[in-house]
């Protein structure tokens, strides 16, 4: 029965609107389980009841704006907090420098508390509701979010919400023979079932964390997907769901605007299949953000789904039934890097042409490198078509970006190195990658321009697609490589670390100084920003579609908007490239400010156009 009578008008009325659907699909996942619905319900209330004043206000402005997060003002960066200023005060006294580079979407990377030698970077979590000691408090979190929205800055937290640290209260107590707390993970008194699992269920750590269960000192075995210390959550039972959306919404009502939903396509598990994206998961997100809608509907899901954007689509749902508000272009992200080495665009065209025919409404983040590595997903069909056979071409790519290809400028290193499978995966800052760190050493100037062109290339390239440009903390000042983290115990042996290093504050002094490598990259990105801001053919609900270069190193794209058209070229070759028009183009070129008319032009080495076409 509703409780509707008893509640304040606003949350009723959010609650009266969803309930037959959020009730149907509680049901069916969780066998009628009324007594645990009911629970939920009043727990959503007490949440919007500690909701405060200026978050509800928010909630408001946001309702009446449902779209506000696809236009083409938004700008994201993600950062490690301790990495960045030592912690949550020195990021809040930070505030200035992050608006100055034209960021108002902040994505913190895991902050909450997690064992220091088995945090696996902050997702093995073990107090969703406390803040890693050193790096503050939920207090401070609080102060931060605030802060931010008085600047008009959006803030993005991970939910890791597929497993917890083994050192997590419930993990503990079920350690200690907790028959209840068991419920809440994948126990199992031997191998038998595990066995079974194993057969169907891929790995995702090979090499670095094999298998999916770990057995414990009793001889019991616990299901553990990602590492032995991350126990996996059973959202087979409805008390992980409910405590689970309790977490979340205790993190929405710190200030947090964004729930980046990690993991979401492994939460649910059933024996004969491979445990991943199963169709009670899109039931459990539908829920998600049902619940959010009722209780903070100015909070959004953005959903870590790793695969291709055809197969990500079903992650946001329908038009009735939404599931996530934004999803990662993960695919086209390891598909840039591939095409930089190759010199290729003809699978990065195939896949820019795959993302237009989706619906516009569908908004993705889009960026050049996150804090985890790059792996080579790419469509090894399609690519098999143009010569390249997957095993031999994953080897290149990654000798191409180790600096082992000979002519190549890249420096990475190797993560996750199957030398059974011939597979590995990459690390490394967009700097390093683009052949910054190599032309600095070599004190190359030619070499050095050429690199921060790439560099400034492919973040042009990024603002040019539809939805939300994220820029990895660094990357703004063409920050490179950490060699640090091979003298550091607990992280020499993840090369990830490469490329999280620390925020170089000194070299971040040189931004403002076009000579500097720093200022190159900042002063371009600003006005590469700056100009995205002021053109509204770049907002996610443009047309896009893909144009024919008649060069198979330069990618063509148009976006047309109200009336406004924009033809945008990339060269990913570091020699000159000729690029062709489909008739005659006129227009001016945003960045430079010349005049374009004719059939074709000839793009510098890593060159590129903004062409915003004149009006007939």
């Amino acid at each position: 029965m509703k409780q509707t009578a008893k509640w304040e008008k606003e949350f009723a009325e959010r609650f009266e609107v969803r309930f037959d659907e959020l009730k149907q699909l509680y049901c069916e996942v969780y066998n009628h389980d009324l007594q645990a619905f009911y629970w939920l319900t009043g727990a959503m209330h007490e949440y919007y009841q500690k909701r405060n004043v200026s978050l509800k206000k928010l909630d408001r402005q946001r309702e009446a704006a449902p779209f506000w997060y696809s236009t083409n003002r938004l700008v994201g960066m993600m950062l490690y907090v301790d990495n960045f200023a030592d912690d949550l005060k020195g990021v809040k006294s930070k505030i200035d420098y992050i608006k100055e580079t034209g960021v108002n979407y902040l994505h913190l990377m895991p902050l909450l508390k997690s064992p220091k030698d088995r945090s696996d970077g902050g997702y093995a979590v073990s107090d969703f509701r406390r803040v890693q000691p050193e790096l503050g408090t939920m207090k401070d979190l609080e102060a931060l979010t605030a802060e931010c929205h008085k600047n008009d800055i959006s803030v993005c937290l991970d939910f890791v919400m597929n497993h917890t640290s083994e050192d997590h209260v419930w993990a503990k107590a079920a350690r200690a023979g907790d028959e209840e707390m068991k419920k809440r993970y994948f126990f199992f008194d031997n191998w038998d079932v595990p066995f079974e699992f194993e057969r169907t269920v891929p790995q995702v750590f090979p090499t670095t964390a094999p298998g999916n269960f770990t057995q414990l000192e009793n001889g019991e075995v616990v299901m553990t997907t990602f590492y032995p210390y991350q126990w996996d959550l059973n959202y087979g039972n409805c008390v992980v769901f409910n405590d689970m959306v309790c977490n979340m919404l205790s993190l929405c009502n710190r200030g947090i605007d964004i729930i980046r939903l990690d993991a979401v396509p492994y939460i649910w598990k059933e024996l004969g299949t491979n445990c991943r994206n199963l169709p009670t998961v899109h039931k459990l997100v539908r829920m998600m953000r049902i619940i959010s809608e009722i209780v903070c509907p100015s909070v959004l899901l953005l959903g870590e789904v790793v695969m291709e954007p055809s197969k990500v689509a079903p992650y946001f749902g329908t038009k009735e039934q939404p599931e996530c508000h934004m999803l990662y272009n993960v695919t086209t992200m390891a598909s840039t890097w591939h095409t930089l080495a190759t010199k290729d665009v003809r699978l990065l065209r195939l896949q820019m042409l795959q993302l237009s025919e989706l619906p516009k409404d569908y908004v993705f983040l889009n960026y050049l490198r996150c804090h985890d590595d790059i792996g080579w997903g790419l469509d090894y069909e399609y690519l098999s078509s143009l010569g390249m056979s997957e095993i031999p071409h994953k080897k290149f790519l990654n000798d191409y970006f180790t600096g082992k290809f000979e002519g190549s400028v890249s420096r990475g290193e190797l993560y996750n190195d199957d030398e059974s499978l011939g597979d590995a995966r990459l690390c490394g800052t967009t700097a390093s990658m683009c052949g910054i760190e190599t032309a600095l050493a070599d004190k190359d100037r030619k070499a050095l321009k050429k690199a921060i062109d790439c560099d400034v290339m492919l973040h042009a390239y990024m603002l040019t697609q539809s939805g939300i440009p994220v820029i990895y903390s660094g990357d703004e000042i063409a920050q490179l490589n950490d060699y640090g983290y091979h003298d550091i115990p607990d992280k020499k042996a993840d090369s990830r670390y490469l490329h999280r290093g620390r925020l170089d504050w000194k070299a971040a002094e040189k931004r403002l100084d076009p000579k500097s490598v720093e200022g190159a990259v900042y002063q371009s990105l600003l006005q590469l920003e700056s100009i995205r801001r002021q053109h509204e053919v770049f907002t996610a609900s443009a047309d896009f579609r893909v144009i024919d270069s008649i060069n198979n190193h330069v990618l063509g794209v148009k976006r047309e908007y109200q009336g406004e058209k924009l033809y945008a070229f990339f060269n990913f070759s570091e020699k000159e490239q000729p690029t062709y028009f489909d008739g005659i183009l006129s227009g001016k070129d945003l960045v430079s400010g010349e005049r374009i008319r004719g059939l074709s032009e000839t793009l510098k080495p890593y060159g590129f156009l903004w062409i915003l076409c004149d009006k007939k």
